[in-house]
């Protein structure tokens, strides 16, 4: 029992008879804080433990983080302390003459440039963790290159035409797995090798359904190498146990119609994004809105606006990328085509249901030329040494 004063003490006043002095910072200050024993009796949000808070924040998206950190002084700590806000890709866009490469800041819309002599006469194949896959067609020669370390590591010649090409993770690690695909009458031919090998391994499989046209391109995801083709297959390859498979998912065709005369095969993009071991498929077909499915227990299911929750989509000719923790960014596909003047590139707004430039695109490769794809922002030691295009 809490001891009780034997001098006599005035009421308190009501909150409507208090003065505003009696609401000084002054007095304020001097309250005392909550005994122990009121705080099990008036349990506050602000009260719970300071070790316990961030293993809360640590599991909201961005969205929750920043509306938890309004709550008191207490919470915004915690909600910093572990706010995670992902970096955007930038384009990079290689030169038709010369040696200056272009990057581009989508969201800041400034352009540098970068002098790389060395990679001028090679094409990209794939882009992935700031590393890119360079290979010289007449020579056979293929090497991974970081533009921004100038790193380099070689990879053993190859003899076969590739259709589409992709490796697991940076070269740098030991799972490393770079794979090469080509289809031949019935049959998938596998080629595979890793860094430090002295040859490609090649197998051939046999492969019932054709991918015909507009495949997508090769995503890694959870042990396996995947690819999706516009009439709605999804393929898989499992590098350990040289396995491919044809059965990963339920079909999922594009609703699209084209006009094939006209387009052709062209027209319709299909691009597969992976991202935290999910799969998502987005369909692009001239101005039509783009339509974003995700795999859910082998099941494709469309997302509506409200499900987009503030993800981003970038997406090339090489490669897609998806984030979601981007500051003034959200609920858009940020496409490789930009403008020469305004230095931004084409988007498409879910929010707003349009494109951000009011143009007929008819073709894909008029939204993701082959000339840029996506890469990593440069970090801030090299940005300050990169030339900046009308500052």
């Amino acid at each position: 029992m809490l001891p009780v004063s034997s001098s006599r003490q005035s009421p308190p006043p009501s909150p409507k008879m208090a003065s505003p002095s009696s609401l000084s910072p002054a007095n304020v200050s001097r309250r005392r804080s909550k005994t122990p024993c009121e705080k099990a009796l008036n349990p506050s949000f602000a009260d719970l433990l300071s070790d316990v808070l961030p293993i809360m924040m640590s599991h909201l998206v961005l969205k929750d983080n920043i509306h938890a950190s309004a709550t008191c002084n207490s919470w915004c700590k915690a909600d910093v302390s572990v706010r995670v806000v992902e970096n955007h890709p930038w384009i990079m866009s290689f030169p038709k003459y010369g040696n200056l490469f272009e990057l581009r800041d989508p969201l800041k819309r400034k352009v540098y440039t970068m002098n790389l002599s060395e990679l001028a006469r090679y094409t990209v194949w794939y882009s992935k963790d700031g590393w890119l896959l360079m290979a010289q067609r007449d020579l056979r020669k293929m090497f991974f290159v970081n533009p921004y370390s100038r790193e380099l590591i070689t990879l053993p010649d190859y003899q076969l035409a590739f259709e589409e090409i992709a490796f697991s993770c940076p070269p740098t690690s030991d799972n490393c797995v770079v794979l090469g695909i080509r289809f031949i009458d019935e049959f998938v031919l596998i080629s595979t090798c890793h860094p430090g090998a002295t040859d490609w391994t090649n197998e051939e499989i046999p492969f019932r359904i054709r991918p015909f046209y507009n495949q997508s391109n090769i995503v890694y995801c959870k042990d396996r190498f995947y690819c999706f083709n516009a009439r709605g297959t999804l393929f898989s390859f499992h590098p350990s146990s040289r396995t491919w498979s044809y059965m990963c998912a339920d079909k999922l065709e594009c609703p699209y119609k084209y006009d094939r005369e006209k387009y052709g095969w062209s027209e319709k993009g299909v691009s597969l994004i992976e991202k935290e071991g999910e799969l998502f498929v987005m369909f692009t077909s001239s101005n039509e809105r783009p339509l974003l499915y995700k795999l859910v227990s082998a099941r494709w299911e469309e997302m509506n606006t409200t499900a987009h929750d503030g993800l981003n989509i970038f997406v090339s000719y090489y490669n897609s990328e998806l984030r979601t923790n981007l500051p003034r960014m959200k609920n858009n596909i940020y496409f490789s085509r930009f403008s020469q003047k305004r230095k931004r590139c084409v988007s498409y707004s879910f929010d707003g249901s349009r494109f951000s430039r009011p143009k007929e695109w008819q073709r894909w490769r008029e939204l993701c030329p082959r000339q840029s794809l996506w890469i990593d922002a440069p970090p801030k030691n090299v940005l300050d040494l990169l030339s900046e295009i009308d500052k």
